[in-house]
């Protein structure tokens, strides 16, 4: 089930690439994460961009994930985490919202995860959204990417790689990262001390995958992403 909440609301360039001048317009962004740690795993890189950039960034997790944990974890690691992450990141927490769907249960709460979405649309109205993209085969993960794009249809998408999930995955948008935006966000993912043992939390897969985005435009390191839709003007 969703949670009541409340939001006060806040009013290297190559051919590609998300560089400056193109979210020059962009001063809010919407994270949306199925569960605490996806945004990371996804975007971390460009959210360390956009924070340095001066953009707003809001992490918006639909699930902490309880039932996922290892055996023996405190209950409530997950929501530490994330926090710790954010933080990282340079996010404040009061741009964190944390949701309580059980996780590998949202296709049964798809319309209530919908009307928080566009609930969030109205009161914060954002410029960039970053969620899973379209070819995500979990189902938490592609509920979010459908319902996502039914509530902000009106606002430019982008759809973030998370290669252990995705049949197929269109990298056809990139964010060039300097080092210590890829660093940031693997300080960011080592805050996730209960997801350590899952083979996608490996710092060299991580950084391997960043090597290889920057590798198609040009630079040391990348993230790419689905354009799901973008408005120019």
């Amino acid at each position: 089930m969703g949670v009541k909440w409340t939001l006060t609301m806040i009013r290297a360039t190559r051919p590609g690439t998300l560089s400056e001048s193109i979210v020059t317009g962009t001063e809010r962004v919407l994270v949306l994460a199925p569960h605490t740690d996806d945004g990371e795993f996804g975007c971390g890189g460009t959210i360390a961009r956009l924070v340095e950039l001066g953009k707003e960034v809001y992490y918006v997790a639909f699930s902490s994930a309880e039932k996922s944990l290892p055996e023996g974890a405190d209950a409530g690691a997950l929501k530490k985490e994330v926090r710790q992450a954010l933080l990282v990141l340079g996010i404040p927490l009061d741009h964190l919202l944390l949701f309580d769907y059980d996780v590998r249960n949202f296709p049964a709460h798809r319309q209530e995860i919908l009307e928080d979405m566009v609930r969030l649309y109205r009161e914060t109205n954002p410029s960039l959204i970053l969620l899973p993209s379209t070819t995500d085969t979990h189902q938490d993960h592609q509920t979010v990417s459908v319902e996502g794009f039914r509530a902000f249809k009106h606002t430019s998408i982008l759809g973030y790689e998370l290669p252990w999930n995705n049949l197929t995955f269109e990298t056809n948008a990139f964010a060039a990262l300097d080092p210590r935006h890829l660093e940031a966000k693997l300080n960011a993912l080592s805050c996730y001390r209960s997801q350590a043992g899952r083979i996608y939390s490996d710092r060299d897969f991580v950084e391997g995958l960043a090597r290889t985005r920057g590798t198609q435009i040009g630079t040391k390191y990348a993230e790419a992403f689905e354009v799901i839709r973008w408005i120019l003007l």
